[in-house]
């Protein structure tokens, strides 16, 4: 489906913005799974400042919607009302002093981790194992191979809705497993870690076992990372496998062979698939242990 265009209206309330401005983009492209509907506009911010100018005079009843790598996300086939956001080049240096690593929010974790093992900078390794951002990191207190965001972070930086800057220490983040309690309309900008001395060639070895285990436990299918949270003492991949979930399908979307907290595209899939088909998987789960799965993957817009 195609929205409103709404871009000509807000190009001319906001004359000194700078990043790039699209009405009715297609968001699959940005996506891992590859499937979904389009924005109704779609905002590249140039730095921090243009867009803190833009969210402090953007009409307040226009929904925002912020969007990283895409890796751990579902666009749903109807689009995104409103402005979506997407961080770009002005947010993806990656600076190292001592052993602190301050980086932008379109950085990849795993460029995290490789710019710290070149500085001799350890305990940021498990980064190397995170498909996203670290804005996205932030968000979800991502985490993998023994090592969470929270466990590293000093602070972050962050633009309010109303276009005020706010700095975050990791108390202030109210960190738990893959949640922070930032309110959802900051968008993270900056995050600065704290590592440790280390020597790059055992840093090296320790992200490349990473590597190894996770092309031997994860498809290289087109995926949106891990469907849903772990279960209180327990594992998702567990309760899934154990309810006769591997290798469901729904359309062209399917429970992972290899990992079934895994769902990936065959190639076909609709978001309407993808969605239906963890939802389907949650109700058998219920049915078959009690647990109540938890959504992991963020799911955004509407339905077509």
């Amino acid at each position: 489906m195609s929205f409103p265009d709404i871009v000509p209206e807000l190009k001319a309330r906001l004359p000194e913005l700078r990043g790039r401005l699209l009405t009715n983009q297609p968001l699959a492209e940005f996506t891992w799974f590859r499937v979904g509907g389009p924005a109704q506009a779609l905002f590249m911010p140039e730095d921090e400042n243009d867009l803190a100018y833009v969210l402090r005079n953007l009409p307040p009843d226009t929904p925002v919607t912020v969007i990283g790598a895409g890796s751990n996300l579902i666009v749903r086939d109807g689009g995104v009302e409103g402005l979506v956001i997407r961080l770009g080049r002005g947010f993806n240096e990656i600076a190292v002093d001592g052993t602190r690593v301050t980086a932008g929010c379109a950085a990849l974790d795993a460029h995290v981790a490789r710019a710290a093992q070149k500085a001799s900078v350890g305990g940021l390794a498990f980064f190397s194992g995170i498909p996203g951002t670290v804005g996205g990191a932030l968000r979800m207190n991502g985490g993998a191979y023994g090592g969470e965001t929270k466990d590293v972070l000093i602070e972050a930086r962050g633009v309010e809705r109303a276009g005020s800057l706010r700095t975050f220490t990791n108390a202030d983040m109210g960190f738990s497993y893959r949640h922070c309690s930032v309110p959802e309309d900051v968008i993270f900008t900056c995050a600065v870690f704290q590592g440790r001395a280390g020597e790059p060639d055992a840093i090296a070895a320790e992200m490349a076992a990473i590597k190894d285990k996770r092309e031997a436990s994860q498809p290289k299918n087109r995926t949106g990372g891990s469907t849903f949270k772990n279960p209180p003492g327990d594992s998702a991949w567990k309760v899934i496998d154990a309810a006769g979930c591997r290798g469901l399908k729904v359309g062209g979307a399917q429970v992972s062979e290899l990992h079934c907290n895994f769902l990936i595209n065959l190639g076909h899939a609709t978001a309407a698939d993808i969605e239906t088909l963890g939802e389907t998987v949650r109700a058998r789960v219920k049915a078959h242990s009690g647990v109540e799965l938890e959504w992991e993957i963020k799911r955004i817009g509407v339905s077509s």
